[in-house]
This record gives structure tokens, C-alpha cells and sequence, in this order.
């Protein structure tokens, strides 16, 4: 199985490096590197020409945003499957031959999902489920993230992100992108299938709470809030969503943590407010299904 790799990417180049540095290690070279450049310069040309001796690589410009990007490199892959790394998480050398073995071997499911970790010292963005299964409405939020998803092309390709959705959109909802694009495929009828064993490392975060992270927990917040909005979740689920986040930060303020309680603060609020009724940002494409042709057919 061949195996399309959709690397959207800006303003790195250590990580960049870093990424396609871990292929060069893949077990399984059955593969190809679409860059998905949104960078205004020519920063990633040499890191490109560097790994071109190494395995199929390309570089494609696009627009800002990590949902544009995705759309722009969607249908120019030609592999079986389709992975949607971040560019500043790495492999294990047998991660690609694992998810190529799993999804040949189980032609049942139209893709396959892992986890994050991080190294020591580092902390991850999510609390991941331990049990392996089936992605649905209720557990996708516990069993996918943009960097763990693989999934068949022919699958991939009949749905779009959401541009309103994601870092770089120029909207409030700075994240929820990929979680979007699952919901459309699972309400669509598909299975995707989740691997706590599969996992995939990720740079994490470290050092002391800056404004920077307050931040970036609030715009993550609002694109969750916005995908339950989107989604039709019903109220308890968005309960549950919205008292996990204030709940922590009361453990944090008990424990002394002032700063992290104020993280946890911002996922709340961000939550709140992106659930809340808000017109809707202008917006080329939406997490939809491909009607014959090439049509979106919004849900």
C-alpha cells in the first residue's frame, strides 16, 4: 500500500527537518511527501531538495490556514492511504509500515487512528482513551488528532476541511478542524478504527504558562465549542465538555497552581464562547461529503 503524506506547514524549518528526518528511518518506503507550503519565502526549498535523494517529495504553495492547505494538497495525492502529520511531530521508524499492515489487513475500516506522546519533561495536549475500538460522536474528542489520523484516499477525498476551522482560518475557532472532518466521515457511515498502541510523537509543551498559552488554550476552546455547535451535540455532552476544564482549574488553584487554573480558565471560556451562537466567517469549504462531479453537498 502505497502511503500519501500531507505535511501543511509555516513558519518552521528545525521541525520540518526534524519530520522528514524520522523517514528516512521508515521501515515501509512505500511513500510520498506533499509539503503543503504556506510560508510568503523560500525558507523550506533546501530543506526539500535535501530529502529529494531520499524518498518522493514535492512542494505545493498555499494560502494560509491549516484546513486551506489540507484542501489544496487532498486532491493531488495518488497513495493508498493519506497521513496528516503536523510539522512538528516525528515517527518511529515502523509507524508507517504498521498502519499500512493494519488497513491492508483490514479492509473493513476506512482508516486508522493512534495517539500522541511526548518526550519527558513535555506535556500532552489531549487525554487519550486506553481502549482500542471504533471512533463515534462520543469518543472522537479521546481518540484522534490531526497527526494521528491515516486514512484511505478514496475515503479522504470525497470529504473537505472546514476553512472557518483551524490555525490560520482568520476566524475565533483556532481549532476542531480534523475533529470536524471525522464527524462528516462517521455521520457519512464510515468506521474508523483507533489504536492506542499506534503512536505518534508530538513536540508538546513545556517551560512556564506564558500569555502565548493562554491564548492558544482559549482559541482551541472556541474551535471545540464551534464543532459541537456544528455537530448538533446535545447539552450533557457539552456539559461534560465545558465543566472538565473548570473542574481542573479548581484542582490547580487548591494546589497552589494559579497559572495553570488560569489555563484551564481560558479552555473553558474558549468552549463557552465558541459553542455560543455566531454568524457564520465567510468560508470556501466545509467539512462535507463529495457529491459525484466534485460538488460539496453541505450536511
Amino acid at each position: 500500500m502505497f502511503i500519501s503524506i500531507l505535511l501543511a506547514t509555516l513558519g518552521r524549518t528545525r521541525e520540518v527537518h526534524q519530520f522528514l528526518r524520522s523517514l528516512t528511518f521508515q521501515t515501509w518506503r512505500k511513500f510520498e511527501v506533499l509539503v503543503i507550503d504556506q510560508n510568503p519565502d523560500e525558507r523550506l526549498a533546501e530543506i526539500v531538495e535535501q530529502y529529494a535523494g531520499e524518498f518522493r517529495i514535492s512542494r505545493i504553495q498555499s494560502e494560509r490556514g491549516h484546513s486551506k492547505a489540507f484542501n489544496v494538497g487532498l486532491p493531488q495525492v495518488s497513495g493508498d492511504i493519506v497521513a496528516f502529520p503536523d510539522d512538528d511531530c516525528w515517527y518511529d521508524p515502523d509507524l508507517l509500515e504498521r498502519v499500512a499492515g493494519f488497513l491492508h489487513a483490514h479492509p473493513q475500516w476506512s482508516g486508522l487512528t493512534g495517539r500522541e506522546i511526548v518526550e519527558p519533561g513535555f506535556t500532552s495536549g489531549g487525554r487519550w482513551d486506553s481502549r482500542p475500538g471504533k471512533l463515534t460522536r462520543a469518543n472522537v474528542w479521546r481518540r484522534a488528532i490531526s497527526f494521528s489520523i491515516f486514512l484511505r484516499r478514496t475515503i479522504a477525498q470525497r470529504f473537505t476541511f472546514d476553512e472557518a476551522l483551524g490555525v490560520g482560518a482568520g476566524t475565533p475557532w483556532g481549532a476542531g478542524e480534523e475533529t470536524d472532518y471525522l464527524l462528516s466521515m462517521i455521520a457519512a457511515g464510515h468506521s474508523v478504527y483507533y489504536d492506542p498502541s499506534l503512536t505518534i510523537w508530538h513536540q508538546g509543551r513545556s517551560g512556564p504558562y506564558k500569555a502565548e498559552t493562554y491564548t492558544k488554550g482559549r482559541d482551541y476552546g472556541r474551535g471545540m465549542g464551534r464543532v459541537m455547535r456544528k455537530h448538533h451535540f446535545p447539552l450533557r455532552s457539552v456539559a461534560y465538555q465545558l465543566i472538565r476544564p473548570l473542574g481542573g482549574g479548581l484542582l490547580s488553584l487548591i494546589g497552589g497552581q494559579p497559572e495553570k487554573a488560569w489555563y484551564h480558565w481560558s479552555v473553558f471560556a474558549g468552549r463557552a464562547s465558541g459553542w455560543l451562537p455566531a454568524p457564520d466567517a465567510p468560508q470556501r469549504h466545509s467539512a462535507s461529503a463529495l457529491l459525484p462531479g466534485g460538488e460539496a453537498k453541505q450536511p
